[in-house]
């Protein structure tokens, strides 16, 4: 089981940051919320600043945690531990991904998304 934290950034017009793998990773051009595998000795929150940091160039404080998730690949299983997050400063530089866009939650169904962030993406529709 892999322990992977992602965040859900909600920006002031209430829009959600999502982002597409790049070409080159596992589940290439999917989209999913960004974020990363949580390190040994490491906390879910503590990896999820500094992954945003590494993948997006942004700072961001984590507001509230989600209900975790688990999801099991052919391969291995992840176990997503979203937060939800704002950004405190920083712009968006992409250094992984292949895009970034952000959406009204509404339009979160129409996204070919990595099956691990499916459920995330469903429980922020129904809320």
């Amino acid at each position: 089981m892999i322990d992977v934290a992602c965040a859900i950034i909600i920006n002031e017009r209430k829009e959600i940051l999502v982002t597409q793998r790049s070409a080159s990773m596992k589940l290439s051009l999917k989209w999913e919320f960004p974020g990363g595998k949580i390190e040994k000795d490491e906390s879910a929150e503590a990896c999820l600043i500094r992954e945003i940091k590494e993948e997006l160039d942004i700072n961001i404080i984590i507001k509230q945690a989600l209900k975790p998730n688990e999801y099991h690949y052919n391969d291995f299983s992840i176990r997503l531990i979203p937060f939800i997050c704002e950004i405190t400063s920083g712009e968006i530089k992409l250094t992984e991904h292949a895009a970034y866009i952000w959406l009204q939650k509404d339009k979160l169904g129409e996204l070919d998304w990595a099956e691990a962030d499916i459920s995330t993406a469903q429980y922020l529709i129904s809320l």
